[in-house]
């Protein structure tokens, strides 16, 4: 279904499938805020950006173990693949993704007549016909 694209390391996600339809992508994003990451879908392709403000705060590290670099994380989504919701809370964004397969390309059952040709109303018929010469000799 998902195929990722560049820098498969970073950040780190997840997919999974939740039921026969819906899929969830979870990325680990602490640090980032809704205004730092942008979804988009191009076609097949859903990519995630997350853009890190420069810090302005003035503080001096002494020791920076926590990445808060930026990254751009593409997915290539198969057919019928669509975006439902998006939601960062506690440092996971969860991107929900739902397959929609239009009514003309899912499978569907086909009725068997009864000769080349017949339809079942005309099979009736045929029935009512003999019937009713039966009866008249």
């Amino acid at each position: 279904m998902l195929d990722s694209g560049t820098r498969p390391d970073w950040p780190p996600y997840n997919i999974e499938k939740v039921d026969e339809n819906d899929y969830r992508i979870s990325m680990a994003i602490a640090g980032f805020s809704q205004d730092e990451v942008e979804l988009t879908q191009h076609g097949p392709e859903l990519v995630v950006v997350g853009q890190k403000a420069d810090d302005q705060s003035g503080r001096q590290l002494l020791h920076q173990g926590i990445a808060y670099r930026s990254f751009r994380q593409t997915f290539k989504l198969a057919d019928h693949m669509k975006i439902k919701a998006a939601k960062l809370e506690n440092g996971l964004l969860s991107i929900d993704i739902v397959r929609e397969i239009p009514e003309e390309l899912k499978p569907r059952r086909i009725s068997i007549g009864v000769g080349v040709g017949d339809t079942p109303t005309a099979a009736t018929q045929i029935t009512q016909d003999t019937d009713r010469a039966r009866k008249a000799a």
